[in-house]
């Protein structure tokens, strides 16, 4: 198999990675895993994007040099993704010697073939601060709608595209002063040379997805390609160009290069071959990208490559954009959340988790749906994965798993097979579709334990042979669930590892049974999403002065005092009510997955229960004193089901399990035969 190098775009040195950034670099990281664990050769590459005007301007502001700034960025992103589990090979710089000697070669590749010419290009020019202004750094009103404060290529109220000489009564946004119009010889490179090149280039199977194919032929390969604009004039942060002083290679002309100069580093560290990874048949180059830089890497970037030899990219992923909550990122929602400030509040398990069940190879824009974070963890990952766990190995603890796989009704076989469609899936970038798969695993899983009870088992003297068999096939169907997650979810994967005394890094191992192993003493291995933890991340999110505004807002005994629910204890009987009120309550027969103490309340009890399905919902009820949560799982009880969720200290009460008594409290049970999900007439 082809060695394989993966790259996602370099990260800008002028700000801290957010949770839109998480996107690429998660998504790009799923992939790069899943190879490793079938034994491809595969390594992950990534730097940081530092030139520009936009890092001089920041490096004046702070009376700091260029070079201290991108350094304690680079720094910092570094943190951020080792934090985030995202395991980069190489991480580089493209302010490097090595990627200084790439850019004047592959200048030179160009120059050699004649595409390098000159042109004169009218700017807005600073006369202050000595300097042509980038658009970003022209602000004026919009000369199609009259919108003030507009930047100096597009409208944010109207949406229309101008030059930044269009603008009515510019002003630097560096010093407030109204701009000059003047010009300066810029530096182009030709690329229409290459159109009949790229036109086949960018509409092979599986280069790209298919609807960037199209937008590449429609809006651009119809026609003839424009010059690329390449140089800008001193002063500027980046790599002088050799050949003409004063004069700076824009900072998208040594950005994609500083992909190979991250090899050529690493490449030299590792004692590896540099032409093996960038000049050979043998190595497949993937990009993953978000959809706005498309130009860049599938016009300019292939034709750069072709001129000065380099293998071209095998694929170029492309994702769409991510929204919370159905809009925009925004700091004043508290919805423009850093990478930094996630981890404060949240285990990055659940973003990856997240982000993979939403990736496709599509390009989607992707929602993080704060609440659906919440509900599809604990639903999902908690509830389907991890308890599988918790609710076997314990009994196995100190015993180990059966010498001899059981007989399991061609469960772990199943699965096993399964494997092949989930690992295709991972290597087509449709994580979505991955996560679904193994999902289904999870729920027939569950339904094996459900059925088998070994905790009702274990209560049995005799059956110490029956438990070890039940524990031994749930603790191998969950082995095999947490080895088709791992490159989602490496961590887990290693704790499972540490649990069962078994390697958790190769997708092979998912096609054998684990048996005569012994198993460790279970710890939690992933704890529940609280609301409450998310709302604060939000909060911090915000500006200062909206936060405290949001607080100020708060119901003054919202926060420090126990609520446990209503006491069980003699009361009058309530107003009547009529057949028409009693016929709006939802009774429905619900199992209890799990059951657990809540340190900090003096009533509840946790519960997780199933209306069938897939259909989960946490419980809060009053019974702490009359049940132990082992005794409660399994069980089947009748739960108010459409009961308005209620947000409790401890977290979100979605229902209302039934119960009587007085001074004793008995949960209500159906007869035998009720299922999860019926309806109590």
């Amino acid at each position: 198999m082809k060695r394989l190098l993966i790259t996602s775009a370099l990260p800008y040195a002028n700000g801290h990675i957010h949770l839109g950034h998480l996107v690429e670099y998660t998504q790009t990281d799923i992939f790069a895993r899943y190879w490793r664990m079938t034994g491809r050769r595969a390594i992950y590459l990534c730097a940081d994007d530092t030139h520009g005007t936009a890092i001089m301007i920041r490096a004046r502001q702070e009376g700091r040099s260029e070079v201290d700034v991108i350094a304690d960025m680079n720094a910092a992103h570094q943190r951020d993704f080792a934090a985030f589990q995202i395991r980069v090979d190489h991480y580089g710089s493209t302010n490097s010697p090595a990627n200084r000697a790439l850019c004047h070669e592959i200048w030179a590749s160009l120059r050699e073939r004649g595409r390098v010419t000159t042109k004169d290009v009218t700017q807005l020019f600073d006369p202050k601060e000595g300097m042509f202004l980038a658009d970003r750094f022209v602000k004026g009103t919009c000369p199609k709608c009259a919108a003030p404060d507009q930047y100096g290529d597009s409208c944010d109220k109207c949406g229309s595209t101008y030059a930044a000489t269009d603008l009515v009564e510019p002003r630097s946004a560096l010093t407030g002063v109204r701009p000059e119009v003047r010009s300066a010889q810029h530096l182009m490179v030709a690329i229409e040379p290459e159109r009949p090149f790229l036109a086949t280039w960018t509409q092979a199977e599986g280069r790209m997805p298919k609807e960037i194919a199209n937008y590449l032929a429609g809006h651009f390969l119809s026609e003839p390609l424009r010059d690329w604009d390449v140089s800008r004039p001193a002063p500027y942060f980046g790599f002088e160009i050799p050949d003409a002083p004063g004069n700076y290679w824009y900072v998208w002309f040594d950005a994609p290069i500083g992909y190979i100069a991250t090899s050529k580093e690493w490449c030299d560290r590792e004692g590896e071959s540099f032409d093996d990874w960038w000049r050979s048949e043998e190595t497949e180059i993937v990009h993953v990208i978000g959809k706005d830089i498309v130009y860049f890497h599938t016009l300019f970037w292939p034709a750069m490559l072709r001129s000065a030899g380099f293998t071209l990219p095998s694929r170029v992923q492309v994702h769409g954009f991510l929204t919370v909550n159905g809009e925009k990122m925004s700091k004043s929602k508290g919805t423009f959340v850093l990478a930094s400030t996630y981890l404060k509040h949240l285990d990055p398990a659940y973003l990856r988790y997240y982000y993979a069940s939403k990736l496709s190879s599509k390009v989607d824009d992707i929602d993080l749906n704060l609440e659906e974070l919440v509900n599809k963890v604990n639903a999902e990952l908690v509830n389907k994965v991890v308890n599988l766990a918790s609710r076997s190995s314990r009994f196995v603890a100190g015993v180990g798993l059966s010498p001899v796989y059981p007989d399991d009704g061609g469960l772990f076989a199943a699965a096993a097979a399964e494997g092949d469609a989930i690992g295709a899936a991972y290597a087509a970038f449709d994580f979505a579709r991955a996560t679904r798969l193994i999902i289904a695993l999870a729920d027939r899983a569950n339904e094996y334990v459900d059925r088998m009870q070994p905790w009702a088992l274990a209560k049995q003297p005799d059956k110490k042979a029956e438990v070890q068999a039940v524990c031994t096939v749930a603790l191998n169907l969950f082995r095999q669930i947490v080895l088709y997650l791992a490159p989602v979810l490496p961590k887990l994967a290693d704790d499972v590892a540490r649990l069962l005394g078994c390697p958790m890094d190769r997708w092979a191992h998912a096609k054998t049974p684990l048996v005569g192993t012994p198993v460790s003493a279970y710890e939690h291995l992933m704890k529940r999403v609280e609301p409450a933890a998310v709302e604060r991340m939000v909060a911090e999110s915000r500006p200062a002065e909206e936060a405290a505004t949001a607080g100020a807002a708060a119901p003054s005994g919202a926060a420090g005092v126990e609520d446990d629910g209503a006491a069980l204890a003699k009361e009058p009987l309530a107003p009547e009510c009529t057949i028409d009120d009693f016929s709006k309550i939802d009774l429905r027969v619900a199992r209890i997955l799990t059951a657990e103490h809540v340190p900090e309340a003096k009533k509840l009890l946790k519960l997780t229960v199933s209306l069938g399905g897939e259909a989960r919902r946490t419980v809060f009820a009053g019974i702490k004193a009359h049940y132990k949560p082992e005794d409660l799982v399994g069980r089947l009880v009748i739960v108010c089901a459409n009961l308005a969720p209620r947000k409790m200290k401890f977290g979100l009460s979605e229902g209302m399990v039934l119960a009587a008594g007085d001074d004793t409290v008995h949960v209500l049970s159906p007869d035998s035969g009720a299922k999860p999900g019926m309806r109590v007439h």
